[in-house]
């Protein structure tokens, strides 16, 4: 056991005996996955509704409905500015869209009159689009009433004329606020149930920073484990293992010994970085430890096992190098680490599936996101230990000391 620690120290005193060894152990994965989750804590609120700059040049009772028709928009965040002004911020791209209420809108209303309402977008601004959209909705709540008022009035003119305008006037108000009062009272036809979420699916929504913990952890940890074959394939290149076969020291106790430096080096990284997603991002990693420490060593021992298999093919360290980068970046990718695999085309989804990345990424995602336990958990982690003994099985079998 003592030589085994001993390979394993030495081991970890060789990687970082290069002071920008820390450069990719710690300060880029914590910067990246500070950066992919946007910089906000989980528990941060991110405005999204689009920035509605209004002008109200008419000031009465109907204005002010189409003012707050426009301000219940969910999607507008509505911002009553003077036409100077509001012109003003409309040219310095402060808002997407503009909408002016002109003077003399409740009278042309009640006149009958069609009334025209300036809008302004961006050009070729998909916010302007959804502004606009958003607006128009607000039009056809506030204008229903007046649909209502004016289809009264209509009726009543077919019937019998008003002896005066002050008269026509007068129906018409009535008409509009009894439409009104009847829109009010009428009961929704849709009626939306959200039922009781479990708790395994609780916080099933995807959320950014969570993901970029998983991600950019699994990233980080996952191409060192892939270079446990630069190791070996560096202490083959300078003789090492051949002396190995002169000395009482088994080539079981070496690899042993190689492996357990790896499985060190990665899980102080990963506690460092989970320790950052809890403490400065907010993210519940600490919803069940148990699970998690589970998954995390399944993860850590496929990867781990993934380098010894690579380093029984490789010839030269930096061959071993080149290739560890490269297929783990590409298994990353693919494995949902940068990217939610849910926005992937259905093809892709399948191949996540022959990657360890795909596996430790869904069985983090379900523990962080889901909320899940050990048991709903249990295929991923099993999964991964199976990608462990086949990978080291492979290893062990086709090691070369010379």
């Amino acid at each position: 056991m003592k030589k085994i620690l001993n390979i394993a120290w030495k081991d970890t005193k060789v990687r970082f005996a290069v002071r920008t060894e820390l450069l990719f152990f710690l300060v880029l994965p914590l910067l990246f996955t500070f950066l992919l989750a946007g910089g906000i804590p989980i528990g941060g609120e991110v405005e999204t509704r689009i920035p509605l700059l209004l002008v109200n040049d008419d000031g009465t009772a109907l204005a002010a409905q189409l003012k707050d028709a426009l301000k219940a928009s969910v999607s507008l965040e509505v911002n009553i500015q003077s036409r100077e002004n509001a012109l003003t911020k409309f040219d310095e791209e402060e808002a997407p869209a503009l909408v002016i209420i002109p003077e003399g809108y409740e009278a042309s209303l009640l006149s009958g009159s069609p009334v025209k309402l300036e809008f302004h977008k961006a050009p070729e601004d998909t916010d302007a689009d959804a502004a606009e959209q958003a607006v128009l909705a607000a039009l056809n709540k506030a204008s229903r009433s007046l649909a209502v008022a004016s289809a009264s009035l209509s009726e009543r003119e077919r019937i019998e004329a008003f002896q005066s305008q002050s008269d026509r006037v007068a129906y018409f108000t009535q008409s509009l606020e009894i439409a009104e009062a009847l829109f009010e009272e009428t009961p929704d036809r849709v009626d939306v149930v959200v039922p009781e979420v479990s708790g395994s699916d609780a916080g099933g929504e995807l959320d950014g920073a969570a993901h970029a913990s998983s991600g950019q952890l699994i990233t980080w940890v996952f191409i060192p484990l892939l270079g446990t074959s630069g190791m070996l394939a560096h202490e083959r290149t300078v003789g090492t293992l051949r002396r190995l076969l002169t000395t009482p020291t088994k080539k079981a106790t070496f690899l042993l010994g190689t492996i357990t430096g790896q499985l060190g080096q990665a899980i102080v990284q990963m506690f460092l970085l989970l320790l950052f997603a809890i403490f400065v991002m907010g993210v519940n990693w600490d919803r069940d430890p148990g699970t998690l420490v589970v998954m995390l060593l399944a993860f850590a021992f496929s990867s781990v096992a993934f380098g010894v298999m690579l380093g029984a093919f490789v010839k030269t360290e930096g061959q071993a190098t080149n290739i560890s980068i490269a297929a783990g970046m590409a298994m990353a990718l693919l494995g949902g680490c940068w990217y939610p695999k849910e926005l992937f085309p259905e093809a892709a989804q399948v191949v996540t599936k022959f990657f360890p990345t795909g596996w430790a990424m869904q069985g983090m995602t379900d523990i962080v996101i889901r909320g899940q336990g050990l048991v709903e958990v249990l295929p991923a982690i099993g999964v991964l230990l199976g990608f462990a003994v086949v990978f080291f099985t492979i290893g062990v079998w086709r090691f070369r000391y010379e």
